[in-house]
């Protein structure tokens, strides 16, 4: 793809993201989660809006996993396990502009396989 293609699909995607991000908040006992997806790697964090905060994130380069399907739903088996740790059973899903598609519907099925609802 050249330059002038990929800033359109950037921009697009930031767009999406502004939409998405004026409807919903979260809070220390409904947290957003955001993920992020680069080529390699998934990052994904929830966070208490109220107060700024992160509460947990997790990264699937520290778990030895790719940004693929496979890697998308291990983030999210040991990413739930960290939020029933601190109690959390319930979230407010944020895809961050991403389609809910490939690797980001994998991450949400596999949230939700683990008894995460959002």
């Amino acid at each position: 793809m050249n330059a002038r293609v990929l800033k359109k699909k950037l921009t697009n995607r930031i767009k999406r993201k502004k939409r998405v991000r004026a409807k919903i908040s979260g809070t220390a006992t409904l947290p957003r989660v955001s993920i992020f997806r680069s080529n390699r790697y998934l990052s994904v964090q929830a966070i208490d809006d109220a107060s700024n905060s992160t509460i947990v994130g997790l990264n699937s380069k520290s778990i030895g996993q790719r940004a693929n399907k496979a890697g998308a739903e291990a983030l999210a088996a040991e990413f739930a396990k960290m939020l029933k740790e601190k109690n959390i059973d319930s979230i407010v899903f944020d895809r961050n502009g991403y389609q809910y598609h490939g690797v980001v519907a994998a991450f949400g099925d596999a949230l939700r396989n683990n008894e995460i609802k959002f």
